[in-house]
């Protein structure tokens, strides 16, 4: 059988609740261990050996993770960080991503655990027209999560912190600040390639680590399954620094198939509206969304300092802005990157087309209840429920909201 049919049919073995596929060949069971097991398995592995010989796969690599040994493709994924390009330029259509669609239904049933699902910014109108924000959190707790949580109001929160940031360090001549709060590919390109310039990253986790650490406080013992259109979140929810924040991450493809398997249909869910994010943090799903979001904060709150942002898509441009950086070719103040065209709304993951994505992604920022984490009350709430009631603990204490991004 083919691994989408093998994936298909263990997914739905495992929700039924019936013995597994038995007699299968040896390929077959190594895709199958890659399916139970994801945490001893890279984040991009092969279906079966090939020896690729125009390189495509291999030049799309931009953090070298795929050489040529032997006369064949071997993996380093060490070096990998889920950016897909190699998946997307496989001729051979013979590598695969991570799935951790099983791992998340044996987190559910376990029923040992309240288990929330940390939807990205990026989930509007991913799952149909039908699939409106109301009714995904009802169908996510028809298929057994406690309840859902949506990211972009702890992308606020890091607005909130990020803005701050950016007017204490614009204090000294010829400041600059790179945006620390969303990709991790762009988060590993600064580290890897350049690091003389990674101590401008102010120590912000990303929204997706943020959301987590505070579910979990909030709700203890609790477990988080993170969705979204991103490869390179698996990778990042294992980084050492970061761990135990994410149980789990799953792709919007990854959540469909949960779907689909539960026979969800959204035209017949009832709606259950939370508003809990502003326009800012709705607004990280797209390019030039972070830049956007915190120069509306800014001025919300009289600070003094522009914001001259810079921004840039895909890993190409992201490379050429970091470089004009270095040697001072750039004239902004703040500078954006995301590694995915688009936006995360491009993610490799995606579901609905880019362009699509971003209209819907902006109609919802618009319709939010409030414009600015500043003014968001449900914000405001949970800062100070974590201990912080001025302005000087939020940014100097606040340890669950802070990574260091330079070498020691």
């Amino acid at each position: 059988m083919t691994f989408q049919e093998l994936y298909h049919k263990v997914l739905k073995s495992k929700k039924d609740g019936v013995p597994l596929p038995e007699d299968l060949t040896s390929q077959e069971q190594h895709q199958l261990d890659c399916l139970l097991r994801p945490d001893e398995h890279p984040i991009v592995w092969k279906l079966k050996d090939c020896d690729c010989e125009d390189g495509s796969c291999i030049s799309a690599c931009t953090f070298a993770a795929l050489e040529v040994k032997d006369g064949q493709v071997s993996f380093h994924p060490e070096n990998c960080v889920g950016c897909a390009k190699c998946i997307e330029a496989c001729k051979n259509h013979n590598l695969e991503f991570s799935r951790d669609s099983i791992r998340a239904l044996e987190i559910l049933k376990d029923g040992k655990a309240p288990v929330f699902a940390l939807l990205a910014p990026a989930f509007i109108g991913q799952f149909g027209k039908d699939a409106t924000p109301s009714r995904i959190r009802t169908a996510l707790k028809c298929i057994g999560f406690t309840g859902m949580i949506e990211v972009a109001a702890f992308a606020d929160i890091l607005t909130l912190k990020e803005a701050l940031e950016f007017s204490h360090n614009m204090e000294e001549p010829d400041a600059f600040q790179l945006t620390s709060c969303c990709c991790p590919i762009w988060i590993k390109l600064i580290r890897k390639d350049f690091q003389k310039i990674a101590g401008h990253l102010p120590p912000s986790v990303s929204p997706m680590i943020a959301c987590g650490r505070i579910v979990k406080q909030l709700h203890k013992g609790c477990r988080t399954i993170f969705v979204g259109p991103c490869l390179a979140k698996k990778a990042e929810a294992k980084e050492p620094d970061l761990a135990g924040a994410i149980d789990c991450v799953l792709t919007f493809e990854e959540l469909k198939d949960l779907f689909e398997t539960f026979q969800v249909d959204f035209s017949k869910m009832e709606e259950e509206t939370k508003e809990h994010s502003a326009s800012a943090g709705r607004l990280y799903a797209r390019s030039g969304g972070v830049s956007k979001a915190v120069s509306d904060c800014l001025e919300n709150i009289n600070y003094k300092f522009h914001l001259d942002p810079v921004c840039a898509n895909g890993v190409a441009n992201c490379k050429k802005l970091l470089t004009d950086i270095l040697e001072g070719k750039t004239t902004g103040n703040f500078y954006e990157g995301m590694a995915c065209d688009g936006g995360c709304v491009g993610g490799p993951k995606r579901i609905t087309p880019t362009d699509e994505a971003t209209d819907l992604v902006n109609t919802y920022a618009k319709a939010a209840p409030y414009h600015t984490p500043a003014e968001n009350p449900y914000v405001i709430d949970l800062i100070q429920r974590l201990g912080f009631f001025t302005i000087e603990e939020f940014l100097e204490n606040s340890d669950i909201l802070t990574r260091s991004f330079c070498e020691n």
